[in-house]
């Protein structure tokens, strides 16, 4: 009197593809995040890359902070960079942000 009556209730039926298709929308989120976001990212940074690694004597550039100059003196990890006759700033290399086309600067 004082127990409920326990009624059985049939097992669910196992779906062989449940956990597969509860992880698929994670799946896709991050194969999106990789083809939108990493990959551009990745290809952005192997191009600045290989634009230090080329900079020479000459080359007229950019820094990510806004000078603009002509490279007078490359160095390992800095470059000397001439922003106004006879005036030279040292540069970290990863610090230019474009390489301008040559003429670019006629004031220099």
């Amino acid at each position: 009197m004082l127990i409920s009556n326990a009624w059985a209730q049939a097992a669910a039926a196992n779906d062989p593809t449940g956990g597969l298709m509860g992880m698929l929308p994670i799946v896709l989120m991050f194969v999106v995040l990789y083809f939108l976001m990493i990959r551009p990212q990745m290809k952005r940074t192997k191009e600045h890359k290989t634009m230090v690694d080329a900079l020479a004597k000459g080359d007229e550039v950019v820094t990510s902070g806004g000078l603009a100059g002509k490279i007078v003196k490359v160095g390992d990890a800095y470059v000397q960079l001439e922003i106004a006759p006879n005036v030279e700033v040292p540069v970290q290399k990863n610090a230019i942000g474009t390489l301008l086309p040559k003429g670019t600067l006629k004031t220099l």
